[in-house]
C-alpha cells in the first residue's frame, strides 16, 4: 500500500446542498407532520416525524465528513481501520462519512541531538552533536510505516551522528582521509546516511550539519598540546621550503650576474648564513669577521 489522494468534494458545496435538501425534506416532512396531526391523520404524522428524523440522521451522517485543510499539513483519512487515502491540498472539503482523519504536518522542521560523548577513529573520545532539518513528505508512510516519525527521525539521527563520529579522525594527519573537521564533506555524508535511514518513514532530509565538536574533557589539554605542535612543525616545514626557495634564488643570481665567484665552500658558509637569518625565531646578531674565511 502507498501514498495515494483521498475522495473529497468541495465542502461548501456540500454544505449548500445539505441546506438544500434540509429545507426541502425537511419542510415537507415537518410541513406533513403538523398537516396530519391537525387533520387526524395518524399514519400520515408518523411518516412526516420518522421523514424528519431521516432527514437530521443524513445531515449529521454528512457532517462527520467535514474536514479544514490547513496549509503544509496532510489528512491521513481511514475507514474503520482501513486506509481510503490523504488531503494535502488546503482548504474546506468533504470526504466519505464516519472516517478517522489524522493531522500529518508537512512543514520544514529542525531540531538538535544532544551532546554525545563517542570515540572517533583514532579512539580519542570526543564530544559531538548535529542540527538536522527535515520534513514529511509521505503521509502514508508517515502515519502507518513508524509508530513516531518524530522520534524515529531523533532516534535515527543520534545513531548516524554516532556512527559518522567512529568512522572518522577528530583531525586528519594526511590529506588521504576525511577528518570530523571537514565541514562541507562531513556535512554531506551526515545528511545522505539519514536520508537513507529516514526513508522507510516517508521523511525527506533537507539538511544535516555538525554544530558542536570537541574533545572530550578528560583529553581535551592533552590534545591541545598536541595541535598546537602539530601546527609549530607545520609552520617550521613551510618556513625552512621558502627559506631554500630563496637561498637557491640568491645563488643563482650572483651566478648569473657575475658578482661574486664563489667556491662550494663559501657557497656552503653563505647558505648556511642565509638559513640562519632566515629560519631562526629570533634576530639574528651581526658578526664582522676580520680575517678571511680560511684563517
Amino acid at each position: 500500500m502507498e501514498l495515494r489522494s483521498a475522495f473529497r468534494a468541495n465542502g461548501f458545496v456540500v454544505v449548500l446542498g445539505w441546506l438544500v435538501f434540509t429545507l426541502l425534506f425537511g419542510g415537507a416532512a415537518v410541513l406533513a407532520f403538523i398537516s396530519a396531526t391537525q387533520h387526524n391523520g395518524g399514519a400520515l404524522a408518523w411518516t412526516g416525524a420518522v421523514a424528519a428524523v431521516v432527514v437530521i440522521l443524513v445531515v449529521w451522517l454528512l457532517a462527520t465528513g467535514l474536514i479544514i485543510v490547513n496549509p503544509n499539513e496532510a489528512k491521513v483519512v481511514t475507514f474503520f481501520g482501513r486506509y481510503i487515502g490523504s488531503v494535502s491540498d488546503p482548504g474546506f472539503f468533504s470526504v466519505v462519512p464516519l472516517t478517522d482523519r489524522k493531522s500529518i504536518s508537512l512543514r520544514v522542521r529542525n531540531f538538535e541531538t544532544q551532546k554525545l560523548k563517542v570515540n572517533d577513529a583514532d579512539g580519542n573520545p570526543v564530544e559531538i552533536a548535529a542540527v538536522v532539518v527535515y520534513k514529511v513528505v509521505d503521509s502514508f508512510k508517515a502515519a502507518f510505516a513508524v509508530d513516531d516519525y518524530e522520534e524515529y527521525v531523533e532516534t535515527q539521527s543520534e545513531a548516524a551522528v554516532r556512527h559518522l563520529a567512529t568512522t572518522h579522525p577528530y583531525d586528519a594527519h594526511d590529506d588521504a582521509r576525511t577528518s570530523l573537521r571537514d565541514g562541507a564533506e562531513v556535512a554531506e555524508e551526515l545528511t545522505v546516511e539519514l536520508r537513507e535511514r529516514t526513508l522507510t518513514a516517508g521523511i525527506e532530509v533537507i539538511e544535516a550539519r555538525i554544530t558542536h565538536l570537541a574533545y572530550a574533557p578528560e583529553i581535551a589539554q592533552a590534545m591541545l598540546v598536541r595541535q598546537q605542535a602539530a601546527q609549530v612543525v607545520a609552520a617550521r616545514t613551510q618556513i625552512v621550503e621558502g627559506a631554500v626557495g630563496m637561498v637557491a634564488l640568491a645563488l643563482d643570481r650572483l651566478a648569473e650576474q657575475g658578482t661574486v665567484e664563489l667556491d662550494e665552500e663559501r657557497k656552503a658558509n653563505m647558505v648556511s648564513n642565509l638559513l640562519v637569518v632566515l629560519c631562526g625565531d629570533r634576530a639574528t646578531q651581526p658578526v664582522v669577521n676580520a680575517g678571511s674565511l680560511y684563517s
